[in-house]
């Protein structure tokens, strides 16, 4: 009885463990967006973040982050502030963000589109707490593709 016990709470276990491993992995995918750039979970909001994909050089190129919410409604940026942390190889920069528009935060900073950058986001919207997502702009998927719409 013991052993059957034992096997049942394993495989429960296991199932639970795989079943957390999906949603993971699923929710770490780079996924495509409306404006062409990738979006990421944020707390309770969806932050889409679109950079120039020709900064074949170092050079002063903008930084857009769309808000939304899960169900792909507009977020309101008005008072909105942020930043974006760029890393390509060993070099950093940093993007001070603003509203700019209904539901835009842009900025600029001096960047290499390269598909080894990282991006930290940093977002606080009026009257709430900050949120931050990582993204890596210009990577793609394993398997080929880099989406899974929302």
């Amino acid at each position: 009885m013991n052993c059957i016990k034992s096997m049942l709470f394993t495989t429960a276990a296991c199932t639970l463990a795989l079943a957390s491993t999906v949603v993971t992995a699923h929710g770490d995918e780079p996924k495509n967006a409306p404006n062409g750039g990738q979006l990421r979970e944020a707390g309770a909001y969806h932050f889409e973040l679109v950079m120039a994909k020709d900064a074949t050089e170092a050079k002063e190129s903008a930084v857009v982050v769309f808000v939304t919410d899960r169900n792909s409604a507009k977020v309101s940026t008005v008072d909105a502030t942020g930043s974006a942390t760029i890393l390509v190889g060993k070099t950093k920069t940093t993007a001070a963000l603003v509203a700019d528009g209904d539901n835009r935060l842009k900025g600029a900073a001096k960047y290499l589109s390269s598909p080894d950058m990282k991006v930290v986001l940093s977002i606080t919207l009026a009257g709430k707490s900050a949120e931050q997502a990582r993204f890596t702009p210009f990577t793609v998927a394993k398997d080929g593709h880099t989406s899974h719409k929302h």
